[in-house]
């Protein structure tokens, strides 16, 4: 679809020839020159953008990520070289959400203890809990959190949100929910879900402090960013029966190889639910990400601004100015 769409206007498309199981964010600076150094448009998946990589690559105008997270941009390099960067706002919301409620009703209905028993030949069964008419806790009120609490709706749960700026978060939709501190969210939920950015701020917002917070009986889902987890602490809660279980899509361990060991404890408890980062990776919302940013790819190369929501840098504004989503 992405590819259709770019070869319809006018575009050369090249696609990296990688090894199987190997993505951008797997390859050096000088192997990305090399493969960049003639593109006048990237749409990257995890590669980490640097002010360096930037420099070596002078004939690059835009960057567009298939996905929404910045973290790995450097965007005042992409202000300074004089480019534009963008994300593929509304892509793939739907399917990071549906895979929210996935996680959700697998660790409370024990799916992998169900699993692993009978492949053992244990027919026995394991008593769980139900998601219906739960106290959720959302921490970060945007596209994705919005989309869970929409599908939560039929589970008639009781909402609790979490946002640093409420009074700009509608609620349309959205039935009985309310703002609340994070500490009184932590306290009151059944389940607690994660929807921030990773930021200095988010940076290890569920700690020791905030896990000692949370219920015996609860759940702590993550299928934003693996930083905004203190990863040990959480092991450590599950291990002494603080936590009732956690669903996880991301671990610290992604961006810190040192925290692995920590990660593979987390993967063997039996409580512990985990996925290897798929919370987007879906026929549809891959489709709909590449195509978004194919989109603003395009909207660069031909002189036009891409949709402002989508856009996270761009030099080519006067005095270099950045424009958030």
């Amino acid at each position: 679809m992405a590819t259709d769409f770019l070869k319809s206007r006018g575009c050369d498309v090249v696609v990296a020839d990688l090894a199987p199981g190997q993505a951008d964010g797997d390859l050096s600076e000088q192997q990305l020159t090399d493969i960049l150094k003639d593109a006048d448009g990237w749409i990257v998946g995890h590669a980490t953008i640097t002010s360096s990589l930037l420099g070596s690559l002078p004939r690059l105008q835009v960057i567009a990520r298939r996905g929404v997270g910045y973290e790995r941009v450097d965007t005042a390099a992409v202000v300074a070289a004089g480019k534009v960067a963008t994300i593929a706002i509304g892509g793939n919301d739907a399917s990071v959400a549906d895979h929210t409620v996935a996680l959700m009703l697998a660790v409370c209905r024990q799916l992998k203890r169900c699993q692993s028993g009978l492949s053992a030949g244990d027919w026995s069964i394991p008593l769980g809990g139900d998601l219906y008419r739960k106290t959720v806790g959302v921490v970060g009120m945007g596209r994705i959190g919005r989309g869970v609490l929409q599908r939560l709706s039929g589970f008639e749960v009781t909402p609790l949100i979490f946002t640093p700026d409420p009074h700009k978060t509608q609620l349309d939709g959205i039935a009985h929910g309310k703002f609340v501190g994070l500490e009184t969210l932590l306290e009151e939920s059944d389940f607690v879900t994660l929807h921030a950015p990773l930021n200095p701020q988010t940076q290890g917002l569920i700690d020791e402090h905030a896990l000692r917070l949370m219920k015996g009986s609860s759940v702590l889902i993550n299928t934003a960013r693996g930083g905004l987890v203190r990863d040990a602490d959480l092991l450590c809660a599950l291990r002494e029966n603080r936590l009732a279980g956690a669903g996880l899509d991301v671990f610290e361990s992604e961006s810190d190889p040192t925290l692995l060991p920590v990660t593979e404890r987390l993967i063997q408890l039996p409580n512990v639910v985990v996925t290897p980062h798929v919370g987007a990776s879906t026929v549809e919302g891959l489709n709909r990400t590449n195509l978004i940013a194919a989109q603003c790819a395009v909207a660069v190369l031909q002189g036009r601004s891409p949709p402002s929501h989508c856009v996270i840098a761009d030099g080519r504004r006067p005095a270099g100015t950045q424009v958030w989503p």
